[in-house]
């Protein structure tokens, strides 16, 4: 009995723990401005929706999120392709000197290179492209990055999968990629989507690229046009909260969409 309660106990703290900042979140987008900064209430005495509302009236959020959107949607849907197809050559053709592993590890290097050591390389590129303050710079920017992370990571995926299914396949007359399409590409749809809901996380929320390589409506992203409301004399917080409120809803509506994948992708291989 008491070790029940103890166990209640602990999972209530961690879960007040993991909701208090949510909360925080969607109390305070439902406050004044006054009430944030002077008050300091713990819950909004007079809920408003006011901060939503001029968010998409006088702030152009709606400009930033589809911008944010349009980029992550392209950028993740070209790295799962160029990711898988590579990822695949790396798990089932014979590389020389066992570079297999070795090109694993390189692309995973490339991967967590810190962004600001090649910003300034990605920047001139781009001015030099005509790309800057567009979509196409910041797709382009975002693909080079996780294709990277999908090919490390689809990897082990692969081999997972038989590679007697393949040929069984192509003993019936189906091509190699005919195979990969129709028989492998399907067995490993948990890992593409385990892969894709952490390249969706990672493009979805990125900032400094975003800050460097956009510089109005027309391209800024969620996160680089949730950074114009901070002033230099006074900052919007009713606002701010209110655009983190709405940019967590396309997250956690994804994760949800892809959530029975995303834990068969996470423990496929776990148990053989």
């Amino acid at each position: 009995m008491n070790s029940r309660l103890a166990r209640i106990g602990v999972m209530s703290a961690v879960l007040a723990i993991v909701l208090l900042p949510i909360y925080w979140l969607v109390s305070t987008s439902l406050k004044s401005n006054r009430e944030i900064t002077q008050e300091g209430t713990l819950y909004p005495h007079v809920p408003t929706l006011d901060n939503y509302i001029r968010l998409f009236t006088e702030k152009q959020f709606g400009a930033y999120l589809t911008n944010s959107l349009v980029v992550t949607f392209f950028s993740v849907a070209v790295a799962l392709v160029a990711g898988a197809m590579g990822a695949y050559a790396i798990a089932r053709f014979r590389l020389p000197f066992a570079m297999e592993r070795k090109v694993g590890l390189f692309l995973l290097t490339l991967r967590i290179v810190p962004p600001v050591v090649i910003l300034i390389p990605v920047y001139l590129l781009m001015l030099k492209l005509g790309l800057l303050d567009s979509w196409l710079g910041l797709i382009a920017t975002y693909t080079a990055f996780n294709i990277t992370f999908c090919v490390w990571m689809m990897e082990s995926f692969f081999r997972e999968i038989p590679v007697d299914l393949e040929e069984a396949a192509m003993v019936d007359g189906d091509s190699r990629f005919g195979a990969f399409r129709r028989i492998t590409l399907p067995l490993a749809a948990p890992g593409l989507a385990a892969t894709a809901i952490f390249a969706v996380l990672v493009t979805f929320n990125e900032f400094l690229f975003a800050l460097a390589l956009t510089a109005t409506p027309r391209a800024m992203t969620m996160p680089r046009g949730t950074a114009t409301l901070i002033g230099r004399i006074d900052t919007d917080w009713a606002s701010m909260s209110a655009a983190g409120v709405i940019g967590a809803l396309p997250i956690v509506f994804f994760a949800l969409l892809v959530q029975r994948h995303l834990v068969r992708g996470l423990t496929m291989g776990a148990v053989k």
